[in-house]
């Protein structure tokens, strides 16, 4: 039996590599008989509602539910870039939706899943508008506007974002610790998976004088990035083209 974990793709028509290399990383899991495929947010790079249906967004789901036919569970979680996916994508592509705090019996361990945006606790100004964003009110009267206006909006949107993820303080756009305990204490667990960052790494510390660890998922830049768990293994956090994907579940 093998999960896998993936986050952060941000798919987008201008940048078909990322989407080729994850119906690939599909077609790969179907094969190799993957038993659950979760995607801990942002697998867009920007999500207007369920009713843009692009052939690229068309395509995504095609392959998804394809996955989901042969027998994968895919479970889906909003990051900050998708949060307006809903009900009807959930359908079309045949995945199940997490909340934004999953815990998961992961191979006899309590696993705490997450996007990680709100670990983010220094960022501030992007703690105010996730917190306006994620509002029925707002959602409803942006769901209202045309389908060209979101996208209008939704780049600039991702405008400045990019701005302001370029000039603010490195230390900010990371978790805060304090958060990352307090989180994990809540959820009585030892061990936390989650993106956002864009910084791949198998952390250590201690909760309640025991061994916890805090796994965060890696972007789909020029690679993909992907956590593979199987039974009675090591996990493997892992960078991977179409090239190595032949050598990833063997």
């Amino acid at each position: 039996m093998i999960k896998i974990f993936i986050s952060d793709l941000h798919l987008e028509e201008r940048h078909l590599e990322s989407a080729e290399l994850f119906f690939a990383l599909l077609q790969a899991a179907i094969t190799a008989r993957i038993d659950s495929l979760f995607i801990l947010g942002d697998l867009f790079e920007a999500w207007i509602g369920d009713d843009d249906l692009s052939a690229f967004n068309v395509s995504v789901m095609k392959h998804l539910r394809q996955a989901s036919d042969q027998g994968m569970s895919i479970y889906l979680m909003h990051g900050n870039r998708d949060f307006l996916i809903g009900k009807s994508f959930l359908k079309n592509s045949g995945c199940k939706l997490l909340p934004d705090e999953q815990v998961i019996d992961l191979f006899g361990t309590q696993t705490l899943l997450m996007h990680g945006d709100t670990l983010c606790t220094h960022d501030k100004k992007y703690l105010k508008f996730r917190k306006k964003s994620r509002h029925w009110f707002f959602q409803t009267l942006f769901l209202l506007k045309s389908l060209r206006k979101r996208h209008i909006i939704a780049k600039r949107y991702r405008q400045a974002s990019s701005q302001y993820t370029r000039t603010a303080p490195a230390h900010i756009m990371d978790v805060t610790q304090d958060e990352v305990r307090r989180v994990m204490q809540k959820h009585k667990v030892q061990h936390l998976i989650h993106g956002h960052t864009h910084r791949p790494f198998l952390h250590h510390l201690q909760l309640h004088t025991l061994p916890a660890t805090r796994t965060v998922l890696g972007p789909w830049h020029n690679t993909g990035s992907i956590l593979i768990y199987k039974e009675n293994a090591e996990p493997i956090l892992s960078e991977f083209t179409k090239d190595s994907l032949k050598n990833l579940f063997a």
